[in-house]
């Protein structure tokens, strides 16, 4: 089993070195996501630089970035921390993609997409969770980071066994939005809908 769990984790580092964002913005004749609006190679920026569905197809292809391997990986028969382990490759390959300089995003939605395994429940609840988050504050970094900080407590009563590979990407998302939280005690964070992209923000 371990040489396939290490396959795997190639697998899921090389699918998340695709990077939807910039796919999408060279099709669409768009500015490459690095170097303009927030410089943040994902769905948000995206959004801001050319609408909603180039930000629409962007989101869908970096879930499924986290979805495809893990999916895979459980199919296999791996066991729940190898599973995080996995995942978290996947998310890595998002945030230093090998194709595209090692230049990357927060991996918000590959993550999102390596907790559907877990099942239709979690995930929900998720949606539910950074939905009401940016209602009530219009920020896409703070309403990422409470879906994802709340994901393990979710997780504990839908599936425990998986409890610890969603809280092992939790963390890594969190630590991801270092700067935006220093942006948001500052007041400097922009809202969704500021399409200027003038300041980094979540994508």
């Amino acid at each position: 089993m371990i040489p396939i769990i290490i396959l795997m984790v190639g697998v899921a580092y090389l699918c998340g070195s695709l990077s939807s964002a910039v796919v999408i913005c060279k099709l669409y004749g768009l500015a490459d996501p690095r170097t303009a609006g927030s410089k943040n190679p994902g769905a948000t920026n995206v959004y801001r630089l050319g609408g909603r569905i180039p930000a629409l197809l962007v989101l869908l292809m970096d879930i499924l970035k986290g979805t495809v391997p893990v999916y895979c990986s459980y199919w296999l028969g791996i066991e729940p921390v190898a599973l995080g382990i996995i995942a978290i490759a996947a998310c890595l390959g998002h945030i230093f993609p090998l194709y595209f300089g090692f230049q990357g995003g927060k991996a918000v939605a590959t993550a999102f997409g390596a907790m559907l395994p877990v099942g239709p429940e979690l995930a929900g609840l998720i949606v539910l969770s950074w939905l009401a988050a940016l209602f009530v504050w219009g920020y896409s970094s703070l309403a990422a980071i409470v879906a994802v900080a709340l994901a393990p407590l979710y997780t504990f009563f839908i599936k425990p066994d998986y409890t610890v590979p969603v809280a092992m990407l939790a963390l890594l998302i969190i630590v991801r939005h270092k700067p935006n939280i220093q942006r948001l005690q500052r007041g400097e964070e922009p809202r969704v809908w500021d399409k200027r992209g003038k300041l980094k923000n979540n994508g």
